[in-house]
């Protein structure tokens, strides 16, 4: 199984200086990745090695972000303070996924500054509320256009550290064995808010941690 994202979530007023704190901190420039019409936050991502991507992304002044789950989570995080809202894990297929979840997958798209649509399904957002250790599911429709194409800085998440319960994330995700996300480490911490509270990353100047 593949982690496709980590997403960071700040107020409006808050994202043009983490998306440089952050950059500063990994030695890369991240990008404008645009807006999610259907969910009312926009986002900057940094393309990562193995395909994956840092998201740094603010709830919009836009009754999406009330309403849809996506935007209800960006905004409870922001206004909770900010910082790590949670992790994605891509999958080929998700109905096994909506199968045991039990609900259909819901569709997303953002439209970046040049003007490409990039759309995917997802699902898990309600839950990932519920319970910010859990990650949610995401199916690309167009793979060539995932934000991790043309990665140039080398950057790689090495390890993850959540606080929450292993069985019921083992379970979710439906899978065994040890290593239940490839080639990136999953630490176990206490933390009484729970959820994802440390990403560390390989970078040109060895391991850097961003809580």
């Amino acid at each position: 199984m593949q982690l496709d994202h980590v997403s960071y979530a700040v107020t409006s007023a808050e994202l043009a200086d983490t998306v440089q704190r952050l950059g500063a901190d990994l030695g890369a420039a991240f990008i404008d990745g645009g807006k999610h019409p259907r969910f009312g936050t926009r986002n900057f991502v940094l393309p990562l090695a193995g395909g994956t991507y840092i998201e740094v992304v603010a709830p919009l002044e836009h009754p999406a972000a009330e309403s849809a789950p996506f935007g209800q989570a960006v905004r409870q995080r922001a206004e909770a303070g900010g910082g790590w809202m949670g992790w994605v894990v891509q999958v080929n297929d998700l109905a096994p996924v909506e199968a045991r979840i039990g609900r259909p997958a819901g569709d997303g798209h953002r439209v970046r500054p040049d003007g490409v649509d990039v759309s995917w399904k997802q699902i898990g957002l309600i839950d990932l509320m519920a319970d910010p250790s859990l990650p949610y599911f995401i199916n690309w429709n167009d793979l060539s256009l995932h934000p991790s194409v043309g990665a140039t800085s080398g950057i790689q998440v090495s390890e993850i550290a959540i606080s929450g319960d292993r069985d019921k994330l083992v379970s979710w995700l439906g899978v065994q064995g040890e290593e239940l996300i490839d080639s990136v480490n999953l630490k176990w911490v206490d933390d009484e808010d729970g959820g994802l509270t440390s990403v560390t990353f390989q970078t040109s100047n060895g391991p850097v941690t961003i809580e």
